[in-house]
């Protein structure tokens, strides 16, 4: 009897540290949850694109996306969605179908929001109140993400070019 009770006790524990763990730190959705979302609360959808096997992707999750401003910040202003380029589950974006593609062995999602030029990771940033992805291929620590990131979230992109954005930003991740 003791031990079922230190075993419903230890399962328990468990089960609390991984709701802790799980209620900090990025939010993610799915495409269709962020498109659904942004109709209600219009925000720029930041796109994780990723696979399984990619390397960069798993360093990308545990270096940037587990830092506590990185999430603080997407979590607030945009709609975060981690998608796999290879899934071969349908994909519904903006009343379009997108199935896996066996040719390119990728999801044909992947290859809009890359413009086709898949590498992974790829950060996809939608501006709010468009389709027009914006693809930036590689990983991207911190300190590289943030003005990316606060151009398309504080809305700069509506009113100045990244270039000149890009040259007077102070960063501080």
């Amino acid at each position: 009897m003791p031990a079922i009770i230190l075993w419903i006790c230890l399962f328990l524990a468990g089960q609390t540290a991984g709701a802790q763990t799980s209620a900090a730190g990025m939010k993610w959705m799915t495409l269709a949850e962020a498109e659904a979302a942004a109709q209600k609360e219009p925000r720029p959808i930041l796109i994780d694109l990723y696979t399984d096997w990619c390397g960069w992707c798993k360093v990308m999750d545990k270096k940037t996306y587990r830092n506590k401003k990185v999430y603080d910040y997407l979590n607030g202003k945009f709609y975060a969605v981690k998608l796999d380029a290879e899934s071969k589950t349908k994909v519904i974006w903006k009343g379009r179908t997108y199935s896996f593609n066996p040719q390119y062995k990728v999801n044909e999602i992947a290859l809009f929001l890359s413009g086709g030029q898949l590498s992974y990771p790829t950060t996809v940033i939608i501006p709010a109140g468009t389709n027009d992805p914006q693809p930036v291929p590689g990983y991207l620590e911190p300190k590289e993400l943030e003005p990316l990131v606060k151009y398309f979230g504080e809305g700069v992109y509506t009113s100045s070019p990244f270039p000149a954005y890009q040259h007077g930003f102070k960063g501080n991740w």
